[in-house]
């Protein structure tokens, strides 16, 4: 997965530290977070450019966060009216800016007669133009209270799901979280889930910074990659108090903190090539008995042909690891609905806790 550790949603630039590119940069330094998701559409219209001048205002704040190392995703309410110029303003949008991933934010339009259709047409035209390009979903926190919205077609196209636990007039974060994941394991597909907590006021309603602290303990334990809250600018204005535990909380992501092996073994059994294309650097080279492959965009290429084609539904399991910080060397076995490993021999070459090289064997038995 794309992500990991703490993120904020961040919706309009000029209301967030007063649209200074570098003060946002510095907040998200102080609060330790690792990603934040900037809205840069909605319906087919891009979203936070000057009302005035028409200047595009994601740019400067782009970079002021790569500089800092963290990471940006663009994020797009849809509609579903017009789901081809959505997605031409997506693609436009993503392929100007350079974001490192793009989610889409889909939620009661889509509940309409006829979205199913339209999901499909979505999510078909942006995959044709951005075929690896790393993808979420962002809706409802429980799919049987939303039965009409079109899961399986969002879902399917798809590397991560990010549903909305917002648990409004509950104070009960982490049961919601377990919940919310729970149902979304019994529909097909299953994505790596990266939920969003509310760290919002709402009527007489507002959670408590002790909730914060429940909500993102709950999602480690689940082994979720990592959490996000919406919304920045409404946190740091009425709720500093949040804002601050958020920022107090330490949810560390040094590569390092965990071995890389079991960590893709955990990301082979996600089925989600995105999340295994982040454990390499981006100029890391794979070897296989079939091709020589460079590069993330190749290396996640051929994970998604291995997770739909080669070991479709599959199971990894580690047999047996040794190496030292710079290698590693594995065997592993596996079982899927096309057939099964039991010779799976990787070894890994490593630099600052990503994988350089890697060279693997293995042989399907029908």
């Amino acid at each position: 997965m794309a992500l990991e550790g703490k993120g904020f949603y961040l919706w309009q630039i000029r209301r967030t530290e007063s649209g200074n590119a570098t003060a946002i940069a510095n907040v998200a330094v102080q609060a330790g977070l690792t990603h934040t998701l900037i809205k840069i559409a909605d319906g087919d219209n891009a979203y936070n450019l000057d009302p005035i001048t028409g200047a595009d205002l994601v740019p400067p704040v782009l970079t002021a966060l790569r500089d800092r190392n963290i990471e940006v995703w663009g994020w797009h309410y849809v509609y579903g009216y017009d789901p081809d110029a959505e997605a031409d303003i997506a693609i436009q949008r993503i392929q100007e800016l350079g974001v490192a991933g793009y989610i889409i934010d889909a939620e009661m339009q889509y509940e309409e007669p006829g979205r199913d259709a339209a999901a499909r047409q979505f999510m078909s035209r942006l995959r044709l133009a951005l075929p690896n390009f790393p993808i979420a979903l962002s809706s409802f926190r429980y799919p049987t209270y939303h039965p009409s919205f079109p899961w399986q077609a969002f879902l399917e196209r798809v590397d991560i799901n990010m549903p909305q636990v917002y648990w409004v007039e509950a104070h009960n974060p982490g049961a919601q979280l377990i919940r919310s994941l729970r149902e979304f394991e019994a529909i097909t597909p299953f994505r790596p889930i990266v939920p969003t907590g509310s760290a919002y006021v709402q009527g007489d309603w507002q959670p408590t910074p002790a909730e914060m602290v429940e909500f993102m303990d709950t999602a480690r334990n689940l082994n979720m990659a990592a959490a996000n809250f919406w919304e920045w600018a409404h946190t740091r204005q009425y709720l500093p108090q949040l804002w601050e535990a958020i920022a107090a909380y330490d949810w560390p992501v040094d590569p390092s903190s965990q071995d890389i092996v079991p960590r893709y073994i955990a990301a082979l059994n996600a089925h989600s090539a995105a999340q295994v294309a982040l454990l390499y650097a981006s100029n890391g080279v794979h070897v296989t008995p079939q091709s020589t492959l460079q590069g993330t965009s190749a290396i996640h290429e051929w994970y998604a042909e291995l997770f739909s084609q080669i070991l479709p539904n599959a199971t990894f399991t580690l047999v047996e690891e040794s190496g030292t910080l710079g290698s590693r060397h594995f065997t592993w076995i596996s079982s899927s609905t096309a057939g099964t490993v039991s010779d799976g021999q990787d070894t890994f070459g490593l630099v600052d806790g990503k994988i350089v090289y890697h060279y693997t064997q293995f042989t399907v038995v029908p």
